[in-house]
């Protein structure tokens, strides 16, 4: 009996293909804005460039960084993250040294003051961005976590 029954089917079912360009024109713009806006709140006493707050970010992460791989990590040519590297050494938020093995080798740290310095920037967009998700619902939460994963996987990939 239930064989004979019809079954509810959409008029045409989505092609999830055929929704690549739409989605990622859409995301695309979405991101931009939100990097925009990130940037616009980013700590007022910070003036450094975001370049220069992506080398800190990396190194704050990973402690120490041979400039090839900051150049690689940042898609800059070396002789480019030698200048950054260069400023942020003069403004005392990095430190560089010779490598033990390999003497040509340049290994930058960062410094205390360049780990407050990501600090106090991380936390003002942190709370302007908590700010604005205060209003969403569990589900949407729930979704922009899941994104937010996508978004990193894809980023890194």
């Amino acid at each position: 009996m239930l064989a004979d029954m019809p079954t509810a089917q959409p008029a045409s079912a989505p092609d999830a293909a055929s929704d690549i360009p739409e989605v990622a024109s859409v995301l695309r713009t979405s991101v931009m804005r939100m990097r925009r806006r990130l940037a616009n709140e980013r700590h007022p006493d910070n003036d450094l460039s975001l370049g220069s707050m992506a080398v800190l970010g990396a190194l704050y992460a990973n402690d120490e960084m041979t400039l090839g791989a900051l150049a690689g990590r940042e898609r800059v040519q070396p002789p480019s993250m030698t200048r950054m590297v260069n400023f942020l050494e003069e403004g005392g938020y990095v430190v560089r040294r010779q490598g033990e093995t390999d003497r040509r080798q340049v290994l930058v740290s960062i410094t205390d003051e360049g780990r407050r310095t990501v600090r106090k920037d991380r936390l003002s967009r942190d709370a302007w961005l908590a700010q604005q998700l205060v209003d969403l619902d569990a589900d949407e939460l729930a979704a922009l976590r899941t994104a937010a994963s996508i978004m990193e996987r894809i980023a890194t990939s």
